[in-house]
């Protein structure tokens, strides 16, 4: 009985020890920097890791080529993520995710305009305070006669519009800060 025991460990350990060459990471698809909707498998995007090209830090360590402009701990641009949340401050912000550099509101219906509800999608690209550092899209809908929302087009010029107001304040926040 104990050489049947030592024969079904040392089984066990080659039939482990075979696994070593398979890949065990999945190739997830995640949407690409820089564009509307276009997905492409996580091994071709540069930076692929989860916390961007320098990796985590925790109290503020490591790479400090921006000037400080990161933050500590957070994987983009501090004051483009500051900036991105003061401007949109009038609306409810269902996620934000300061490693991801992603914002994202909640519907949001002006007063003014009580049939109509606007929501927006700002993502931090970088972790350097640049004009193509933001990229925003908003999304617009319309109360149908059933009382139902329905999607309405939004003017391009819009989504300009909130990515160059984030670009302002952020100037802004830097020249207060004294950069």
């Amino acid at each position: 009985m104990k050489s049947f025991g030592n024969s079904l460990v040392l089984a066990a350990a080659l039939l482990l020890a075979g696994c070593g060459g398979v890949k065990t990471e999945y190739d997830y698809p995640v949407l690409v920097p820089g564009t509307d909707n276009r997905y492409a498998p996580s091994s071709q995007i540069k930076g692929g890791s989860m916390f961007g090209e320098d990796g985590f830090s925790l109290f503020g360590g490591g790479n400090k080529a921006n000037d400080g402009d990161g933050g500590a701990g957070i994987g983009v641009n501090a004051l483009l993520w500051r900036a991105s949340l003061d401007t949109i401050n009038f609306m409810p912000v269902s996620s934000a995710d300061p490693f991801g550099g992603v914002i994202l509101t909640d519907w949001f219906s002006p007063a003014e305009t009580p049939d109509e509800r606007f929501k927006v999608n700002i993502y931090v690209l970088g972790r350097e305070l640049r004009a193509d550092g933001i990229k925003a899209a908003v999304f617009r809908q319309r109360r149908d006669a059933a009382g139902g929302w329905i999607d309405a087009p939004v003017d391009p010029k819009t989504a300009i519009d909130v990515e160059n107001s984030i670009l302002t304040r952020a100037r802004q926040i830097r020249q207060a800060a004294g950069r």
